[in-house]
């Protein structure tokens, strides 16, 4: 936290992560970077924070309940609170019991029935799970919880089940336009549709999280959405490819299904990478609320359109790979994927590097900052030897004097001999500084309070009056 120094400006207190520095006002939070000062509270002025004008105005110990502000006071308020959260509560538990029905309607869970078809969409998951292992170590923030991770997969495994339904229905009015058709299915009804579930699951649980505190972990549980997603759709098609060949035995069933668990095996990093982009704008617009609706937006659509164009385009690009080139069926797709899924994985690799080295910068400078101002202050107060010199003052201090010309006082007991001066009393035992110009009188003085250390001079003047007086005597006799 930051309070603000004293003046109009004291009480204000701000949740601090980020700084930004407003000329002429104070060190703000980013956050409240664009905020002004009335009377003694921060007023902020973005669109998140938008007050009304009679709250603006009016004095901050006034009571605005039900007039510009409301919080929770009379019985009435707390049943609409409580209402409005069960039916939020509500909403969130049926969507999860809906996408758990059509899970088991559709046969689902066979890969949790059934160990084979578990082992063959585990192993058709392990390109997806080792991808989305990448993005999370790449976080260059704190790691996420590992109980909100699997939370995200397992929701994404129910939400799946929405895209299932929604695309087997209006495929076939598609289906009926041949090739165009299909395209138009993949982009109009296939992409927005499953990377809208994605992102769904994401939103239930993970983005309303504490831990969910940077843009880059938008990418993170996005990824981790698309392996849950990838996990469930493999084990829908192995299922259906098993069901299909009516094999019952271990063996045959590994062979049945071999094929296509190769198949989805490669499909799923492309999962991966499409709800990684859009989770990364997910991320983005959490931290830019104004603008959230365009920015979620805008991330559907590009993961839609990489999603929809890699549906359209792998089987004509498959196999013309492998009529241009000496690679069969199979490796003329994996080819093709590699190359497919290594262009919009460096896209997204690039957006998770440029967070990266900016939030490194940013540290850098802030810790640098911090430095100085450590330095600043230590300098300020204990001047080293070899920037001061130090003379001595009326007071019996020691008057240090740095590269600049202001002077500053220490205590004379710290001095070294080299740089102190000696310092005198007189008969009325006042301090005065010896700078090498004393009076006649001063030296007088010394005399007397020092008579143990009388000059040569004084010595022989007192010698020469004892020789007199004994020559009077003799001349006398």
């Amino acid at each position: 936290m930051l309070a603000a120094g004293s003046g109009s400006v004291g009480d204000a207190v701000v949740a601090v992560h980020t700084f930004a520095w407003v000329p002429g006002v104070l060190k703000l939070p980013r956050s409240v970077a664009d905020s002004y000062i009335q009377g003694d509270t921060v007023r902020s002025v973005s669109m998140a924070e938008k007050r009304d004008p009679v709250e603006l105005a009016a004095d901050r110990d006034e009571d605005l309940y039900d007039v510009a502000t409301w919080e929770e006071r009379s019985s009435l308020d707390g049943l609409a609170v409580a209402l409005y959260r069960l039916l939020v509560g509500s909403a969130r538990i049926g969507i999860l019991l809906a996408a758990f029905a059509i899970l088991l309607a559709i046969g689902g869970l066979s890969a949790l029935t059934d160990p084979q078809i578990g082992t063959l969409t585990a192993l058709s998951a392990v390109p997806a799970l080792a991808l989305t292992g990448y993005v999370w170590y790449s976080d260059v923030t704190r790691n996420e919880p590992l109980g909100l991770l699997v939370a995200t997969f397992l929701l994404a495994v129910l939400t799946a089940n929405f895209a299932a339904v929604i695309n087997s229905v209006l495929q076939p009015g598609f289906g009926a336009f041949g090739v165009v058709g299909s395209t138009l299915f993949f982009f109009v009804v296939v992409g927005p549709v499953e990377e809208s579930v994605k992102l769904l699951a994401v939103r239930l649980y993970a983005y309303r999280n504490d831990s969910f505190d940077a843009v880059v972990d938008g990418a993170v549980y996005g990824a981790v959405a698309g392996l849950g997603f990838a996990t469930i759709e493999n084990a829908l098609y192995i299922t259906q490819q098993v069901g299909m060949e009516n094999v019952q035995f271990g063996a045959e069933l590994i062979g049945a299904g071999g094929g296509v668990t190769a198949v989805r095996a490669l499909a799923g990093p492309g999962h991966v990478i499409y709800s990684g982009i859009a989770g990364y704008y997910l991320g983005l617009a959490k931290f830019n609320r104004a603008n959230a609706g365009p920015i979620i937006v805008k991330g559907i659509i590009l993961a839609s359109v990489v999603h929809a164009t890699y549906n359209s385009v792998v089987g004509p690009a498959s196999s013309l790979v492998a009529t241009v080139t000496p690679l069969g069926g199979f490796a003329a797709f994996l080819a093709f994927i590699v190359v497919y899924d290594g262009l919009f994985g460096l896209f997204l690799y690039r957006k998770i590097r440029r967070y990266r080295d900016v939030y490194r910068a940013t540290r850098d400078e802030r810790d640098e900052a911090d430095l100085e101002s450590e330095l600043t202050e230590f300098e300020t107060s204990s001047p080293t030897a070899t920037e001061s010199d130090d003379v001595v003052a009326a007071d019996g201090r020691a008057e240090t004097r740095d590269r600049d010309g202001d002077s500053e006082t220490a205590d004379a007991g710290t001095r070294g001999p080299e740089t102190a001066r000696d310092e005198s009393r007189d008969r009325d035992g006042e301090t005065v500084a010896d700078d090498g110009e004393r009076p006649e009188t001063e030296e007088d003085d010394s005399r007397f309070e020092f008579g143990a250390f009388e000059s040569p001079t004084t010595g022989e003047s007192d010698g020469e009056a004892d020789d007199e007086t004994d020559r009077e005597s003799a001349d006398e006799e």
